[in-house]
């Protein structure tokens, strides 16, 4: 489940990259991509996160690409 897991968060990491500055929740995707990255790292160094807290990121990444979405829609 992990790969998946890390699969998906380098996904989100490209996405959330791409709200625009302008986005009222380019802020808080800034600090979600800082902690998937933080995570990223650690299992390249071969510390594994668990799996709660790799979901919990992905489902934040998730919520925040969501919203951008809405605002692009007004």
């Amino acid at each position: 489940m992990t790969d998946d897991l890390i699969l998906t968060l380098q996904f989100l990491l490209s996405r959330l990259e791409r709200i625009s500055a302008d986005s009222v929740v380019a802020h808080r995707a800034s600090g979600v991509r800082g902690a998937m990255l933080r995570s990223l790292d650690e299992y390249e160094k071969g510390i594994t996160p668990t799996d709660q807290q790799l979901k919990r990121l992905a489902d934040a990444g998730y919520y925040l690409l969501n919203k951008a979405a809405q605002e692009i829609g007004r």
